[in-house]
Order: structure tokens, then sequence, then C-alpha cells
């Protein structure tokens, strides 16, 4: 691992340690602030990210197979993890099985992710890399809110102990995914991008300006989140997310993208090591929206990113024996 990206990974935690730090000393203030930051990220500079990013995206530039070669495994294992704890989610709460799909799936594309494909692959490799970042949020926070909703309607349902039609689960869990701080931003960007129209320039800078504040206030909220959670009341849950993150997934993406797709090279490693990454700091502000496993969720960041330092080198010279 180079020196630029290990010094990367000592940044990231460094932020977080400040935010622990901060909530260790009560800083920002009692109670949960992590849950008041994550909010603040969830509702408004999150959706100014999303907006921006999706409206300027060139749908015509798009590597669509090598999109598929890693969209298709992700998207696969997190509705595996889904359906392996849906089962079993009473006891956790109806949108815990949402919570741990998306953890499994998602990784932090930008915070790292950027910065190690520009250090590994260069202008090729980091093209391929954003094409993914572009979609990475619509589409797994997409799904991962349409599961959720599903299962809350039903819950709502029999608490209430009346029956759920199909379509009135549908109609309820299609509204409360468009009207959502996430997916709503999302279409909104896509419907400006295929209709032409340009953002005007204050427009374009306002939410350039609150989409600053994403990353630091991600990693944060981990800190003020693992300060307030702990790590080990969900240390079991959160090694199993860690494997499926940095193991499973990689390993998926590799067999799909390479015997299923034929691809070798820097477009096969791109997206392996992308799969790669450890947990992106997203499934914990989705967990904190839902009040689920927040302490699981944080400790799989951690794990995953510590994880990471060792994983990484292995995946990469794994692709380079094959491709």
């Amino acid at each position: 691992m180079s020196l630029a990206i290990f010094l990367k990974l000592i940044a990231i935690f460094a932020v977080v340690a400040l935010g622990w730090v901060a909530g260790r000393l009560r800083w920002l203030g009692p109670g949960d602030v992590a849950r008041v930051l994550s909010n603040a990220t969830f509702y408004l500079f999150i959706p100014a990210l999303l907006v921006r990013t999706t409206a300027r995206i060139d749908l015509s530039a798009m590597p669509w197979s090598t999109l598929a070669a890693f969209f298709g495994p992700v998207l696969f294992l997190m509705l595996a993890v889904y359906l392996g704890t849906r089962g079993r989610m009473s006891a956790r709460g109806a949108a815990s099985p949402s919570v741990r799909a998306i953890s499994a799936g998602f990784g932090n594309t930008i915070q790292l992710g950027i910065p190690i494909a520009t250090a590994l692959f260069g202008e090729s490799g980091l093209a391929i890399h954003l094409a993914i970042v572009s979609l990475h949020a619509l589409t797994l926070l997409t799904l991962s809110t349409a599961l959720v909703e599903i299962d809350l309607a039903h819950a709502h349902a029999a608490r209430e102990g009346t029956r759920h039609s199909l379509a009135a689960t549908l109609a309820t869990t299609a509204r409360n995914t468009v009207i959502h701080p996430v997916v709503l931003p999302v279409l909104v960007g896509l419907a400006l991008n295929l209709s032409g129209v340009t953002l005007p320039a204050l427009v374009d800078e306002t939410l350039a300006l609150l989409a600053l504040a994403v990353v630091p206030l991600c990693l944060i909220v981990i800190g003020l989140s693992l300060e307030h959670y702990g790590i080990g009341g969900g240390l079991r849950g959160a090694l199993g997310l860690a494997v499926a993150k940095l193991v499973a997934l990689p390993a998926l993406v590799l067999a799909v993208g390479h015997w299923g797709f034929g691809l070798s090279g820097t477009a096969l490693a791109v997206i392996v090591v992308c799969a790669a990454l450890p947990v992106g700091s997203n499934p914990l502000l989705f967990a904190q929206r839902y009040r689920t496993l927040e302490a699981e969720v944080t400790a799989s960041i951690v794990l995953s990113t510590v994880g990471f330092a060792i994983t990484a080198p292995l995946w990469l010279w794994v692709v380079g024996r094959i491709g």
C-alpha cells in the first residue's frame, strides 16, 4: 500500500477520533448529538451532493458493461443479506434487514475510493471509479429504501391488526421511497440531466458548498456514534458485515467481472478494489434514520476500515495474477 493511501487512512481515523473525543468531552452538548448531525447530513448536505452529481452525469459516456459487472454482484449480495436477516427481523426491528444489507454493500467510495483509484490506476482507472460513484448512492440507497419501506408497511399493518393489501403496501412503499431525502434529490437531478437544463450558477455554487460538508460530517458522526453506542454490543454482527464487505463482495465482483463479462487489466482491477473498500458512512446515517443497529454499523465501519489495510493488497495481488 502506497504512502499516500496509508496517510489517507490515518487522516480518516484522525477525524473519526476527533468525533469520538468531541462526544466524550461533550464539546457539542449533551444527548445524542450524533443523531442531530446525522439528520443534518441526511436531510441537507447529502441531498445537495446527490442533486448536483446526478444532474452532471454524462450518461452517454458511461461504461455500462463494467458498471453491470460491479453493481450486479453488489445488489446480489445485498439481497442475500437482506433475505438471510429478514426471518429474524422481529428481534431487531423491521428496518434491520435493510440496514445490514446496505452495510454489506455500500463502500467508502469517496473518502478512500477516489484517492486509491487515482494513486493505483491513474486517470483511466479514476474515470471508471467515478462512473461507479455517480450511480453508487442512487442504486444502493434506492434499493435499501424500497426494501425498508416495504417491511415498515408490513410491520405497521401487523401492529394495527389490519389486513394489508398488496396494492396498499406498494402505494405506501412507492410514496415513502420517492418522498425521501435520498431518492427525491436523485430523481430531481436525473430529471434536470435528461431535460438538458443546466443548473443556474448560483444554485450550482450553493449545492457545491453544501456538498463539501458531507465527508467531514460523516466522519465526525462515526466518531460520535462510536463514543455513544460503543463497539462491544454489535461486535459479532459487525465482524460478519466486515467479512462480507472485504472478502465476499470483491470475490463476487472478481468472478462476475472476469469470467462473466470477460474483463481484465485496469477495468477489472478498479471494480474489484472498489468492491473491496470498507463500509462507508452512509449505512450509519441510514441506521440512525430508522433507529436500528447503530452500534453494529458503527463497529462494522471501524473494523472494515482497519481490515482494509490488510485485504486491499491481497486483492491487488489476486487481480494481478488473474487479469
